[in-house]
């Protein structure tokens, strides 16, 4: 595994995250495809023993189910000063003021929820899971310093918005001498490129570390275009993504599965390293609910694609409308 520096920051995370949105009860919240906590506990011990440190999860994902089988699988199988964990806020998790949104008060009774779910007394990343345009961004900066200088939280992130929203966020830090934002996750793969346009030349120019939500596409890039999964056909959020340029897209797929076959590796390996080889990327985020999609993320670390497979890889892509907000 490789570790690498969170963008500018001083904060080390594995090369592979594991996106823990797989992992939660099937019976709460919009994913019926998740993994309950005795079918999770392999892709964590799989995870921390090819050396994955780095753990992303949300307050909202199976209605808080998933950060609590993030707290109870890592302190199985690793210390606490041994991995990252990261987790967000935004989504509703009950009615009133404080169930959802970004203002103050519901992000310091947010921020405390997931700490006792997580079982921890502080997390390493906290990241706004969207902007939300109902509050000011000064009341929403102040609220997570505070909970940088209450220990609570090491380091902030962020995730998909417009460029123009994540700059001011970040002028509003610099300007009251409040703590930025380190990290954008957004939506970043080879059928949707179309943060490549401004925010990761503003990520890179500011020394922001970008962590990719859905570096497979929704796993469209690992399988022909016609095949079916669970998730594929129960994934309500999911549904509405990659629909907007079917010809081209499906062009790329078949650039990955040639690309692969002539490498003789998995598909998934071939889109991953891709990822990997842009410069603003720092690490993308994974899911797995089969043990080789995690065997996969690990070995793409080390797959170097040259220039003419990178050139096959991108050369069919047209604009897209953003999506995924």
């Amino acid at each position: 595994m490789r570790y690498v520096r969170l963008g500018g920051s001083g904060l080390e995370v594995s090369g592979i995250v594991l996106g823990c949105m797989s992992y939660g009860d099937p019976r709460r919240g919009p994913h019926e495809w998740s993994l309950d906590l005795d079918e999770s506990r392999p892709f964590f011990r799989q995870a921390i023993e090819a050396g994955i440190t780095t753990f992303d999860t949300a307050n909202s994902y199976s209605d808080g189910t998933s950060e609590e089988f993030v707290g109870t699988l890592i302190g199985e199988f690793a210390r606490r000063d041994e991995v990252v964990i990261a987790t967000k806020v935004y989504g509703r998790m009950g009615a009133g003021p404080k169930g959802g949104g970004l203002s103050r008060a519901a992000i310091l009774a947010q921020a405390d929820a997931s700490l006792r779910r997580l079982g921890t007394d502080y997390i390493d990343l906290y990241q706004i899971h969207r902007y939300d345009p109902e509050v000011p961004i000064e009341e929403t900066m102040e609220a997570l310093h505070d909970l940088v200088r209450a220990g609570k939280v090491r380091y902030l992130g962020a995730s998909s918005m417009w460029t123009w929203q994540f700059v001011q966020a970040q002028y509003v830090a610099d300007l009251n001498g409040w703590t930025r934002f380190v990290s954008m996750q957004d939506q970043y793969n080879l059928l949707m490129r179309e943060e490549e346009r401004e925010m990761l030349p503003f990520c890179l120019d500011q020394g922001i570390g970008v962590l990719p939500w859905s570096p497979l596409a929704r796993g469209r890039l690992t399988r022909d275009w016609q095949a079916r999964t669970r998730r594929s056909d129960t994934d309500v959020f999911g549904g509405t993504l990659y629909r907007q340029a079917e010809e081209s897209d499906r062009r790329i797929v078949d650039a990955v599965a040639a690309v692969a076959a002539e490498r003789g590796v998995p598909r998934a390996q071939v889109a991953l390293a891709w990822l990997l080889h842009q410069p603003a990327v720092t690490a993308p985020i994974v899911g797995a609910t089969q043990q080789e999609h995690l065997a996969d993320a690990v070995a793409a670390v080390d797959l170097m694609l040259d220039e003419d497979e990178l050139h096959r890889l991108e050369e069919h892509y047209v604009p897209h409308a953003p999506e995924g907000f």
